[in-house]
């Protein structure tokens, strides 16, 4: 019932998604699935493969521009991301969906519901990155955006050159789910989990280097709250990892119909809490009659 698709950009990028299409379909709008920085759309898999929502309704999953089967070396960024998911909406004949996105993909989410509001009937946040909520290395990062932008563009004169890596390894995050997951009940589980989900090293395996370099100043921007209308759900952890979730929540008060639950996780709510994370994604859904 899943089918690969891909959609090519006016700039010639090919941009790689897959739609579920509902047995019975409901009427209903059409989740999409984004994914978050250093990850692609087998993220998604195990809530795909568990959710009865496919039953009543159409579910895409996308890799973004720079992301998994959407390889591309070029400019990426909020704008650009929104544009493409926009697109890809067009192209399936789908009026209105339900963005829902974890980390760098709930903020890809945000600006979506901003940008094209008329595209969005409701959306589910799993980790925003606010960027006054930052902590840790993340908090860091925002004062080395002016070094990191000088870096890509000098990564990306190389690319056009012909200079960069022939190759990049692949990675099915359904199967290290389950790897980790598996260990989190054994000593030093949890820390195993942070070093190999947080590995810049690991990312750079997958990824080109000026992309990594994208997802993290696109992580560390301001996003625009104020201008989102449609009702959200937002779920945050309640480790402190990457973001504080009392600040967090101080910044989301800007979102004008927002429900908002704490998860026990370190960040990684997929990972880490991925039933609890389904159920309240269903609930709400449910509830709100989206």
């Amino acid at each position: 019932m899943e089918s690969e698709h891909t959609y090519q950009a006016p700039d010639g990028a090919a941009l790689a998604y897959r739609r579920w299409r509902a047995p019975s379909p409901g009427g209903r709008p059409p989740l999409v699935l984004i994914h978050g920085a250093a990850s692609n759309l087998t993220r998604w898999s195990e809530f795909l493969a568990a959710t009865p929502l496919k039953s009543g309704r159409d579910i895409i999953r996308l890799d973004l521009r720079g992301h998994g089967a959407s390889r591309f070396r070029g400019a990426t960024g909020l704008e650009i991301w929104c544009d493409d998911i926009r697109a890809i909406l067009q192209a399936e004949g789908i009026a209105r969906a339900v963005p829902i996105g974890h980390c760098l993909g709930a903020n890809v989410a945000v600006a979506l519901a901003a940008r094209y509001p008329e595209r969005v009937a409701a959306l589910v946040l799993v980790e925003p990155m606010l960027r006054a909520a930052l902590t840790g290395k993340l908090r860091g990062v925002r004062w080395l955006v002016p070094l990191l932008r000088v870096a890509v563009a000098g990564i990306h004169l190389l690319n056009r050159a012909g200079i960069h890596r022939r190759a990049l390894d692949s990675l099915d995050l359904q199967a290290l789910d389950r790897e980790f997951r598996a260990r989190l009940g054994e000593p030093g589980g949890h820390e195993a989990l942070a070093r190999r989900y947080a590995s810049l090293r690991d990312d750079l395996r997958i990824m080109p280097t000026a992309g990594l370099l994208q997802d993290l100043l696109e992580t560390v921007r301001p996003l625009p709250l104020a201008r989102v209308r449609a009702p959200a759900l937002v779920l945050l952890s309640t480790g402190r990892m990457f973001a504080d979730a009392d600040r967090t929540r101080d910044g989301l008060a800007e979102l004008p119909d927002a429900e908002i639950r704490l998860l026990e996780s370190a960040h990684w709510i997929p990972t880490e809490q991925s039933l609890a994370m389904r159920v309240a994604i269903e609930e709400w859904l449910a509830r709100g009659g989206v």
